[in-house]
């Protein structure tokens, strides 16, 4: 029983249906996860990335406001550097909300 409510709730198990995803949600997102694994993963690295960050804002939020949450999850785990990407955005607001970052 358990096991029957575990797969009626897991997303990969809904059908291929909800996670299609448009040619241009697929192009935009590798546009991102091409800039971002650019960089090494360390603080230069970082550094790098939020230098030049801001000509690949349009595409993210393209694909955000394209994309279901369920989508988003798919799009993160088949493009690492996506989801760094999101990661380093997701930092720098809440950097500004803190008042850290002017």
């Amino acid at each position: 029983m358990f096991s029957l409510l575990v797969n009626s709730i897991n997303p990969f198990s809904l059908g291929t249906k909800m996670l299609d995803l448009s040619a241009e949600q697929h192009q935009l997102a590798k546009i991102v996860h091409d800039y971002a694994s650019r960089f090494p993963s360390t603080e230069g690295g970082d550094s790098q990335l939020l230098q030049g960050c801001y000509d690949y804002m349009m595409a993210f939020k393209q694909v955000l406001d394209s994309s279901s949450k369920i989508q988003m999850d798919y799009i993160c785990l088949q493009y690492p550097g996506f989801f760094r990407f999101a990661k380093m955005m997701e930092l720098l607001a809440q950097g500004i909300a803190d008042g850290v970052i002017q």
